[in-house]
């Protein structure tokens, strides 16, 4: 386990030179100038993506964009320093909201989610770190709940498109999801109300039933965790 980062040593040459090698390589930094896994969430108003070099938040910046939402959480590492201080330089406001890719949500991450999409400034980036798993279960709930498209049409954010698989243990989002849909057939509900979905998530949902109920395939972990390193 690589040893923690601080922001004391982030302000030194070796911290700085630190940061970037975690950026550029334990985060495929490198693979992004080849392979840029961004997409547009909604019209003008959101788009979801990588974890952003400080080049590339600058061009969202000329691009009118006003708040960068880090799904990765505001855990010290030389990505998020050098993602802080870019926003900073850049006049952008960083809001770090943690999710997790193989964990169903908390029933806090869902309220906190329709918060968070009422809450900040647009236009808005959000981001994890490859733009797959939690970059497409917010840009779900930010369709279904912002928008108010169907569930079953937003729910193509989690999709193999964004570098998202089912397969693997990322797919206990598309569980969480499937089960909530499976509800909602059964009791006849409109596929558009949030106040139906937040009424099971109160009443019926369960993560913890969610992810023992979940299972991967063996060549879907493979891809996820050691061919994709994915976080």
């Amino acid at each position: 386990m690589a040893r923690p980062f601080t922001r004391e040593e982030f302000q030194t040459p070796a911290g700085r030179r630190r940061a970037w090698r975690a950026l550029m390589l334990g985060d495929h930094g490198v693979l992004r100038l080849f392979y840029d896994n961004t997409h547009e969430v909604s019209a003008g108003k959101l788009w979801r993506s990588y974890q952003p070099s400080p080049a590339r938040l600058a061009r969202w910046k000329a691009r009118g964009v006003r708040t960068i939402v880090n799904l990765r959480g505001d855990n010290p590492s030389g990505q998020y320093l050098l993602e802080e201080e870019a926003c900073a330089k850049l006049g952008l406001r960083l809001v770090a909201f943690q999710v997790f890719s193989r964990e169903p949500p908390s029933k806090e991450i869902l309220y906190g989610a329709r918060r968070l999409f009422e809450e900040i400034d647009y236009p808005a980036v959000m981001h994890c770190k490859s733009g797959a798993d939690r970059a497409g279960l917010m840009s779900t709930l930010f369709l279904f709940l912002r928008e108010g498209k169907p569930l079953d049409d937003a729910i193509g954010q989690l999709s193999f498109r964004y570098g998202h698989v089912r397969a693997g243990k990322t797919g206990v989002i598309d569980k969480f999801f499937d089960d909530y849909l499976a509800y909602a057939a059964a009791k006849g509900l409109d596929l558009s109300s949030a106040d139906a979905f937040f009424d099971w998530v109160d009443r019926e949902y369960d993560p913890e039933t969610t992810k023992k109920t979940f299972l991967a395939t063996w060549w879907g972990n493979l891809l996820v965790d050691r061919i994709l390193n994915r976080e």
